[in-house]
Parts: C-alpha cells; sequence; structure tokens
C-alpha cells in the first residue's frame, strides 16, 4: 500500500490551519494537522519541500518505521517546526490505517480504557464579575470542570482572556500586539479571584488555572501555596520550563497539582519533569510533539511515574488534531483530561467530523480511522491570513516570558 500523493492544504475559517493529505494507490487517504500557531507557513513549507518527496512510494502501513525515518533521518531533530510536520504524516498514517482496517483509531492503539473522554471549558472574563457568569455559562453546558481566567486590575491586557465579548483567540490579525505584565498585581490578584469563584460555585466544581509560562519558581510557588484553599484541579504552565529542574522549587513548596507541556515537542522536553514526579498532569499534543505514535510513548513514560495526560485542545488545533487527541485520549490508562475550546461553524463544515460533546465528555465517534474529513473546495474559499501570538514586557519595557 504505497503512498502516491501527499498534499498540503492551508485555510483559515476564521483562523489558519495546515493539514497535510497523504493518498494511497488504492485511493484510501488519510489527514494530519500541521497548525504551528503564528508559524503555520513554515510548517506548510517544510511539509512541502522537504517531507512529501521523501513519502511517495513508502509503504503507509509503516508507521513506526516513517516516524523514525522523518526524525533521524533529517539530522536536525526536534523543534516545533519539525516535530508538527512529522506529527502530520503519523496522524495521517494512523487516519489511513484504521479505514484500511474498518476500525476507528482508539480500537488499534488497544481500544477503550473508558467510556468516555472528560474534558474541561473554558470561562474567562475582563473582571472576576465577568468570569463569574462565564463559568455559570459553562456549568449550564454540561462541563464539570472549568479553567478560570480574569482581567487583573491595572493591567490594560492580559493573555487568556477574549476582548469586546468575543471569544478568546491566542492568535491576533493585523500585527503583533504587545501585552504589559505585572507579577505583583497578578499574585495579590488570583488568590482573590478564586475565593470568589469558590464562594459562588462551591466545592464540587473542579477548577483550572492558566499561569502562562509568566512566573519564576519561587513566586510560582508562592501562588500555588496561595490557591491551596481553593484546591485548584491544576496550575498550568507555572514557569517556564526550558530547565527542568526549577520544578523542583515549586515541589518543595505547594501541593498545588501542577500541568505543563503544550509546548513540548519531545519526550526529552519531560523527561525529567515526569521522571522525578515534578508534574501532575503532561500536556503536550498530538500536533506538536510528533504525533500519535510519540505521544504515546510520553503517556508511557508518564504512566510509570503516576503523571496522567493533560492535553492542549485549544483553537490552535484543528479538528483533525481534535479527533486524533480523541482517539488517544479514550486509549490511554493514564488519561486525566482533555481540553476544549469548540471550534468555529465555519471550521467545523470545512472539517466535518464524528466526534461528539455531551454533558462534560467527548467521544470520537466509531468511524473507521479518525473520523474527521475536509472540504477542500470550501476551505480554499478561505485564504490564509496572517496572525500572530502577542509579545509580552514587564511594566518597564523588558521582555517577559509568555
Amino acid at each position: 500500500m504505497r503512498i502516491v500523493d501527499a498534499r498540503v492544504i492551508v485555510t483559515c475559517p476564521g483562523r489558519n490551519f495546515v493539514t497535510l493529505k497523504v493518498v494511497t494507490e488504492d485511493g484510501v487517504y488519510g489527514l494530519g494537522d500541521a497548525t504551528l500557531n503564528g508559524r503555520e507557513l513554515a510548517v506548510a513549507s517544510y511539509l512541502t519541500d522537504h517531507i512529501v518527496p521523501l513519502l511517495i512510494g513508502r509503504d503507509a502501513r509503516a508507521i513506526e518505521d516513517t516516524w523514525q525515518y522523518l526524525y533521524k533521518g533529517a539530522y536536525w531533530r526536534r523543534g516545533p517546526v519539525t516535530m508538527s510536520a512529522i506529527a502530520a504524516v503519523d496522524t495521517a498514517l494512523w487516519d489511513i490505517k484504521g479505514k484500511v482496517a474498518n476500525l476507528p483509531v482508539y480500537q488499534l492503539l488497544g481500544g477503550a480504557s473508558r467510556e468516555a473522554v472528560r474534558v474541561y471549558a473554558h470561562a474567562n472574563g475582563l473582571d472576576v464579575d465577568q468570569a463569574v457568569k462565564a463559568v455559570a455559562h459553562q456549568l449550564d453546558l454540561g462541563y464539570t470542570a472549568i479553567r478560570v481566567q480574569s482581567g487583573i486590575p491595572g493591567i490594560r491586557s492580559t493573555y487568556g482572556v477574549g476582548r469586546d465579548g468575543r471569544p478568546y483567540e491566542p492568535a491576533e490579525k493585523g500585527g503583533v500586539s504587545e501585552h504589559r505584565w505585572s507579577t505583583e498585581a497578578y499574585l495579590t490578584f488570583v488568590p482573590r479571584l478564586f475565593e470568589r469563584i469558590r464562594s459562588e460555585f462551591g466545592d464540587d466544581l473542579d477548577l483550572l488555572h492558566d499561569v502562562h509560562h509568566r512566573l519564576t519558581p519561587i513566586e510560582a510557588a508562592r501562588a500555588g501555596k496561595a490557591l491551596e484553599p481553593y484546591h485548584l484541579f491544576w496550575m498550568e504552565d507555572p514557569t517556564p520550563a526550558e530547565q527542568q529542574s526549577a520544578f523542583r522549587l515549586i515541589r518543595q513548596h505547594t501541593v498545588t497539582p501542577i500541568a505543563v507541556g503544550e509546548v513540548f515537542n519531545s519526550i526529552f522536553d519531560c523527561q525529567q519533569l515526569i521522571q522525578e514526579q515534578l508534574i501532575d498532569y503532561i500536556r503536550t499534543t498530538v500536533v506538536h510533539a510528533g504525533g500519535i505514535s510519540h505521544l504515546r510513548k510520553i503517556a508511557a513514560l508518564a504512566e510509570l511515574h503516576q503523571v496522567r495526560t493533560g492535553s492542549h485542545g485549544a483553537t490552535d488545533l484543528s479538528p483533525v488534531c481534535m479527533a486524533a487527541a480523541l482517539h488517544f485520549d479514550l486509549s490511554v490508562h493514564n488519561f486525566g483530561i482533555q481540553e476544549h475550546m469548540p471550534h468555529t461553524a465555519e471550521t467545523d463544515t470545512v472539517f466535518p467530523h464524528e466526534y461528539t460533546y455531551q454533558s462534560g465528555f467527548m467521544h470520537p465517534g466509531e468511524s473507521p480511522g479518525l473520523g474527521v474529513d475536509i472540504d477542500e473546495a470550501l476551505a480554499a474559499q478561505y485564504p490564509y491570513d496572517p496572525a500572530y501570538l502577542p509579545v509580552n514586557r514587564r511594566m518597564d519595557g523588558t521582555m517577559h516570558d509568555w
């Protein structure tokens, strides 16, 4: 079952997505997500100029060998562009294998470990009152786990919070915007936010919060300790994780669970974090961490150390990636929770899919393969539209981590 064609489809039904379509000599095709938010065309070029020529003539069934060939054969390993491109190939090949076997991908991964995939929603507002209303809205939609973010007094704009009543979107069109940040204002404010949320909604609701890598390890430890009375499900990305050992300091000072990893692209980015049990949830994604094949290896390492998965699932990942994530989530034993941000109606029309949401849970469906497709004619009606992630600076103008 040789690969005879592979092509890259770039479309923007509200936001930019990069999709790889791999076709076999039997006419079976598979899809893989290659979207790297704000750097979409870099991955599209890597695929078109370097990887696609290598795929023609290869056996579509040899998923592991193809992964190793693309990873080890390039000499220059890892990095978000390379690993997103490899992920697209890997995901497309799993899609093909499922279609040929007439089975949903999760059955090829060992079958279901649970009946459905628990997901969490986003609730955010420009202030605490708006955040409270947003939490109430998500509860009405059936979610039992909700990530809460709010604008911070004294800070004009806060990453992770939508503006003008619009849903939160990470990338912004019209050039790069700059946000200002005050760690002290944040550290003073965030415990008050969750005190209010708990007083409004009680103790049964699972609450999550994203720090967006903006604190030093000792500042993150302070935040985690201050949030302990509100028993968060997790505190996400408390500090940049290039130095994995920095999480030891956070662990020494707080029992607030820690999640990290949506920007990781290989097992080596989280090896120490997992083996030393410095985190509780690993948030690596299908698209940015080398595909289903590599994500399974990360999950296997995590299982040995009682770390659960909690994959990133914002709208910067296409429905192709969401479908792949749900198949992975349903099968993996040490699954924790899955992020869920619903796509726009336009996106769902371009990418018709079988996965469903009901009462705080999702399921990938029983269609062979991933259960997601792409309407290429419709996709062509939404041309690429450049968008950028914002730049973050301290109040004095110094560059700051996310």
